[in-house]
């Protein structure tokens, strides 16, 4: 425990990181309350129901997804203030307008600040990148990963509690203040997004988009994507037993594995590889398919929840250590929407399978993804890709072709 402990105290010893930590942890709490704000405005304020909901909600998803690699690679070439400015004038402008619209028009601007949205996730991870030590990337990711997983807890139930307190048009302009907020205390923040010693013109993609960094994408969609079924099967399993209500508990004790299984990973001295991680996810979560009274979920979800911020960490390490630092932005851009995009592909194919089959044939099939690029990555490494942690980097000489 007290390696563990040092290994953690070293991190927040470097100048600057223990900012980017704080900063960052605020900056995601807007971006992780806009979807629960969104959909209870237009489902419950705006009375058009949960359909019409999941529309606004998608063209925020896809409008990021498209987005967070054009941003990154807007932040390699011109900097992180422009762009900040640039989202921060959009969050501003769109939150303000959103609670005179209505559905059709405020899915189509949600879709634009989608794109546009503040990339509190990516800079963070960009910047730990250009400026963690190279023996200290393991723990400082997995920090990151922690803040993260504590963002997905709070920002959402303060988002809930935002709604049902206030006129939804309130939470609405509330969450643009926080998107403001935070766009400003990145600018003043400024955090590095290379590294000092490295100031080398962006590379062609096709010098570092190998079958690695895919390996690397690819992991972070297939976790998302069963951790985005894990939840919407435990909420139907639960609700189809009149037990809705313990969900909270469950997901607070998930969450709790989860910030325990990261704080392990991060400072273990021989960690396990991305595919044996995801396995491990997968594996993990079939006892929770088959569920149970929700006391006996709690229990079992556990086991799920001890890899969740093991296997998205070691997915950014690997993206981090994989992309040459004048093309980080893109890649940690790449990772965001492998993020967003293993959320909105979990959305549609477990909704189907819940409401066709049942939430147990919802969950095993996204076990079954989670495998199967489990063991597409482990092929990949057996064929001589570099596992996450001991990638090497482009030559800084590295110029575009």
């Amino acid at each position: 425990m007290a390696s563990a402990v040092t290994a953690y105290r070293e991190v927040l010893a470097q100048p600057g990181l223990r900012a980017l930590y704080a900063v960052g942890f605020a900056a995601r709490l807007p971006l992780t309350a806009t979807g629960v704000v969104l959909t209870l405005h237009v489902a419950v304020g705006l009375d058009r129901g949960f359909a019409a909901a999941g529309l606004v909600g998608g063209a925020v998803t896809f409008g990021t997804v498209l987005g967070a690699p054009l941003l990154g690679r807007l932040i390699d070439r011109v900097g992180l203030r422009p762009v900040l400015l640039l989202c921060g004038l959009s969050e501003a402008v769109f939150w303000g307008l959103a609670p005179l619209l209505d559905v059709g028009p405020l899915a189509a601007t949600a879709f634009l600040a989608g794109v546009l949205a503040l990339p509190a996730f990516p800079v963070v991870r960009q910047s730990l990148g250009a400026v963690a030590p190279e023996g200290r990337r393991r723990p400082a990711f997995a920090l990151d990963a922690m803040s993260a997983e504590v963002s997905f807890i709070v920002g959402p139930a303060v988002g809930t509690g935002a709604v049902l307190a206030l006129p939804t048009p309130v939470a609405l302009w509330l969450v643009g203040a926080g998107f403001v907020l935070a766009t400003a205390a990145l600018w003043w923040l400024d955090p590095p997004t290379r590294a000092e010693q490295e100031r080398t013109d962006a590379p062609s993609m096709r010098h570092w988009l190998g079958a690695p960094m895919v390996t690397a994408l690819a992991g972070a969609v297939a976790a998302v994507l069963l951790l985005s079924a894990t939840e919407l099967s435990v909420v139907a399993a639960l609700t189809a037993r009149g037990e809705t209500g313990w969900f909270a508990l469950a997901n607070t004790v998930w969450c709790l594995a989860s910030l325990v299984g990261g704080f392990v990973y991060g400072v273990a001295t021989r960690p396990p590889a991305l595919p044996t991680l995801l396995a491990a996810l997968a594996v993990g979560t079939i006892p929770v398919a088959f569920g149970g009274p929700w006391w006996l979920v709690t229990v079992l979800i556990v086991a799920a929840g001890a890899f969740c911020a093991p296997a998205l960490s070691s997915s950014a390490e690997a993206v981090g250590r994989l992309a040459p630092d004048a093309a980080r932005g893109v890649a940690t851009g790449l990772h965001g929407s492998a993020i967003m995009l293993g959320a909105a592909l979990a959305q549609p194919l477990t909704g189907v399978l819940i409401d066709r089959v049942s939430p147990t044939a919802a969950l095993l099939a996204a076990v079954g993804i989670c495998l199967a690029v489990a063991a597409g990555a482990g092929a990949v490494l057996r064929a001589g890709g570099q596992p996450a942690g001991t990638a090497s980097r482009l030559p800084t000489n590295t110029k575009p072709s």
